[in-house]
């Protein structure tokens, strides 16, 4: 079976506080408090969406930050 080396999360802080991460392509969502819960709780995420042998060997997270910019 195919599988992708990797996998791009992006990462926004949420207005509420904390951080959420969503995977492109994947139906992966999930969120934490702080930067490095984040990483575990993606990790953990991605570990439990595949199976071993198709799990990415590569997790890549993309920060997004919102800017207003006037036109």
């Amino acid at each position: 079976m195919y599988k992708d080396p990797e996998i791009i999360f992006i990462v926004e802080e949420s207005p509420e506080g904390g951080y959420t991460a969503h995977a492109l392509g994947h139906s992966i969502y999930t969120q934490a408090d702080d930067y490095e819960e984040l990483k575990t709780m993606v990790h953990d995420a991605v570990f439990c969406h595949f199976e071993e042998d198709e799990r990415p060997k590569i997790i890549r997270l993309h920060q997004v930050k919102e800017e207003l910019i006037a036109v």
